[in-house]
């Protein structure tokens, strides 16, 4: 092509490259050996013919027969350093050249025309998730997932999707999973073949084990060295068998479109996570396939229970004196059902740990979490109640669901249905369906005890107590009701929590009372220490995806075990202006593992940390931190926290006994 029809791109400056010396550089996306020698200038395609070596990272070295050559750094091929022909013995025809021209001491290089983009299978792949709702990608581009990378990346230009680029794969496995229990949609992550691959696995657990969507991506090996062992090459479907509800690789001849149709419906119907593999020859070849879409493919599913259920259950609450309501996760998108049938029954409500907040502390029917992390408020409702109704709640041992007691358990997974020990009545429906099905007008009995009454005394002593327990100073750090007696005083009303594993998961569960709209995110049924700041940038990636959710306030709690984690990633908070306040207690050990050695009389060990100031280390990131150690500064230190447009983080030194 004619020097005037080229593309001539500045790749640097001549005091950049020294005489005798070669380097890579780039024009628009073309990899460049850029060669100063001898007094003159070259430009060699920068790649070398035998395994793509790259040469701008060689050295121009003399040879035997005293010519100098570019020797490449992975193999010792040789190239003339400005003609970027072989010696004798390689190959026929020598490196591509690139003309170079140098003005006013800038180097440019002539290119041809960007040709237009030929749509790729990634393309239809990423076009088709897009069409199903896919907003954001949490992940690491690497070698082996490089064109379905530039797919993505043509998607984020387009405005199609949200890319964050995260510092380690299992926080945005983790990510992704909170995202997908904050919305019942998935986002996806991506990864390379390998160790990228494997190191989802438990945040792909986490988001199985809790029923929330999720899709991951992975890179592999080329087609034709996958299986006898080439480097990072492992056996990804087998790997993800276990975890994934929809596992398949994405092949030439594959229907490209479909599977990826295939991949989002599993994810969003199934609420589960799905998989998709993408060869690294397979990801850039040209495809005229027509996207997928979720059109005549999804319904929705509000399955009302059969009436004879709902006549039988009418009949158990004429019959009881003392009905409770205790509710699970699953119940979280009928919130104002559940109030609304409460407050008909005159009920109290009781929540599991995953479902704190469902009906808000503040509500006259709230009864407080159940189980190991609650309070003495539901314990005691629990123990008088001559009825149970279970709503989305799958009898976790952790929640401590009294089964000798009359139960009725609805839910629209019939597995889930006396799925640990037998109930009276299992009836198979979305809770919504029944909370507005049920006909309590003539079904409440006329001498039912007036526990709405006996709530806000309940309430009135558990708050008292709280207090007295202020009272607690071993002079080892701050009591934990402390932190969130203020925490939940300053957060706003809508606020989505981000809870970690450990002691202060259970004063969490224990002490902060919920308000409004508030949200809870954890890992429920894992229970896997290092989620709570990974799904605080999940549930902020949301608020930014989901109309719904703008403007909610994201705060994520942890101790210094979990933060520890996954810390790096508070570099990526900061690098996407993520608004997420990060509470971290510090105590300076494994506090609940500790306590758990006491407990089984075993001698507590190995479970202290050494740790650096969190504080100072968000600081050094690019973050808020600030740290506290006096009662006295705490409201002031989170209220500007919270305040911070941005990243923050406030290090509360406490103390790992005091719970």
């Amino acid at each position: 092509m004619a020097e005037e029809n080229l593309d001539w791109i500045c790749v640097g400056h001549i005091r950049d490259l020294p005489e005798g010396r070669v380097k890579t550089v780039t024009a628009r996306t073309t990899s460049i050996c850029l060669v100063h020698f001898d007094g003159q200038w070259a430009a060699m395609n920068n790649h070398c013919p035998h395994q793509r070596g790259p040469l701008g990272e060689g050295s121009i070295e003399k040879g035997v027969d005293d010519q100098c050559w570019i020797r490449c750094p992975w193999h010792g091929w040789d190239f003339d350093p400005l003609t970027g022909k072989p010696p004798g013995g390689h190959e026929d025809t020598g490196q591509q050249m690139y003309p170079v021209d140098i003005r006013d001491g800038e180097i440019f290089v002539g290119i041809e025309p960007e040709p237009p983009h030929e749509c790729t299978v990634t393309d239809v792949i990423v076009e088709t998730l897009t069409n199903w709702g896919l907003k954001s990608v949490f992940g690491m581009v690497g070698h082996s997932n490089l064109g379905l990378s530039d797919a993505i990346r043509l998607a984020v230009v387009d405005g199609r999707l949200k890319y964050y680029g995260i510092r380690h794969e299992g926080a945005a496995a983790f990510a992704a999973s909170a995202y997908g229990k904050l919305t019942g949609r998935p986002a996806a992550c991506l990864t390379i073949a390998g160790p990228g691959a494997t190191n989802l696995m438990t945040g792909l657990w986490d988001a199985k084990v809790d029923r929330a969507p999720i899709l991951a991506l992975t890179g592999q090996v080329q087609t034709q060295v996958m299986g006898p062992g080439a480097f990072q090459d492992i056996d990804l479907r087998s790997a993800f068998q276990a975890v994934s509800a929809f596992s398949q690789p994405v092949l030439s001849s594959s229907n490209h479109a479909e599977l990826a149709s295939l991949a989002c419906k599993t994810a969003l119907v199934e609420q589960n996570v799905s998989h998709l593999i993408f060869p690294d020859d397979v990801q850039t070849v040209p495809s005229d396939q027509v996207a997928g879409s979720p059109e005549g493919r999804v319904t929705q599913a509000a399955i009302r229970p059969a009436q004879s259920d709902l006549d039988k259950a009418a009949d158990m609450i004429e019959n009881a004196k003392r009905t409770v309501i205790v509710v699970g996760y699953g119940a979280f998108d009928v919130r104002d059902q559940v109030a609304d049938l409460a407050e008909r029954l005159g009920a109290p409500v009781l929540t599991t740990f995953k479902a704190k907040g469902l009906v808000p502390d503040d509500h006259p029917n709230a009864g407080g979490v159940l189980g190991r992390s609650g309070t003495p408020i539901a314990s005691w409702f629990m123990n008088e109640a001559d009825l149970i109704i279970a709503l989305g709640a799958s009898f976790s041992n952790h929640t401590g669901i009294e089964k000798g007691k009359v139960i009725i358990q609805v839910d629209y997974d019939r597995m889930q249905l006396g799925k640990f020990h037998p109930v009276v009545l299992p009836v198979w429906g979305e809770v919504g369906a029944f909370c507005e099905a049920l006909d309590v007008v003539s079904a409440r009995n006329a001498d039912a005890a007036d526990q709405i009454t006996e709530l806000a005394e309940r309430w009135k002593i558990w708050r008292a107590e709280k207090q007295t327990r202020l009272t607690e100073d071993l002079g080892k750090g701050i009591h934990s009701f402390t932190v969130f007696e203020a925490l939940g005083k300053l957060v706003p009303d809508d606020t989505i929590f981000a809870v970690d594993v450990g002691n202060n998961t259970y004063s969490f569960g224990r002490y902060l009372e919920t308000k409004g709209t508030q949200h809870v995110l954890m890992s429920g049924y894992l229970g896997s220490i290092g989620f709570g700041f990974p799904a605080g940038m999940g549930a902020w990636a949301a608020t930014q995806d989901i109309e719904c959710l703008r403007g909610r306030k994201v705060v994520s709690i942890s101790g210094d075990g979990g933060f520890g984690q996954y810390p790096m990633d508070f570099t990526t908070a900061v690098k996407y202006g993520m608004d997420v306040t990060h509470i971290l207690l510090h105590n300076g050990e494994l506090g609940k593992i500790s306590k758990e050695q006491r407990s089984g009389e075993w001698p507590v060990w190995e479970t202290e940390l050494h740790n650096p100031s969190f504080a100072a280390f968000a600081r050094l990131c690019g973050g808020h931190g600030v740290k506290v150690t006096d009662p006295a500064e705490i409201e002031a230190a989170i209220k500007q926290a919270l305040d911070v447009n941005g990243p923050a983080l406030v290090e509360i030194m406490t103390d790992a006994e005091l719970v």
